[in-house]
Formats: structure tokens, sequence, C-alpha cells
């Protein structure tokens, strides 16, 4: 449900909403979500100073409740 509902959010918000995934991995610390866009996507996911990026969590850890779960934002570009 939170990497279904910040899809939806990102997508919003990027020239290429095609290229937008988010994969959640579960870890011992809890779950991240990792959000991968395109190249030139990724300064209006992060924005400025970082704002659109602290939205974007204060977002998920509000729906997430109690669990919580960390954001990570990649550019398509970077594989891991």
């Amino acid at each position: 449900m939170l990497a279904d509902a910040l899809e939806h959010l990102v997508r919003g918000i990027v020239e290429h909403p095609d290229e937008v995934s988010v994969r959640d991995r579960a870890l011992r610390r809890g779950s991240i979500l990792e959000v991968r866009v395109h190249p030139d996507d990724l300064g209006k996911v992060i924005g400025r100073n970082g704002r659109t990026a602290t939205a974007f969590r204060t977002v998920v850890s509000a729906l997430a409740g109690r669990g919580g779960a960390r954001i990570d934002f990649v550019d398509v570009d970077r594989r891991r």
C-alpha cells in the first residue's frame, strides 16, 4: 500500500511517469521504499534543498504509522 501511494505521488510531479517504479524492500531495521525515476526527473523528486523529498517522507511516515518506512530516491541510470 505504501509503495502504491508513493508511486502515485511521484508520478504526479515528474515528466516521465512511465519510468517511475517503487520497490519495497524489507530490511532488518524496517522496510525501505526504493524510488527509481528518469535522470531528468531526479531534481524534481528531490526538490530545492530536499524539500520535496522531505514532504514525500513525511506523507509516507504518516501512512506507515508505527512501523515506519525509509525512502531512497535513485535515478534509472544507477543500478544496484
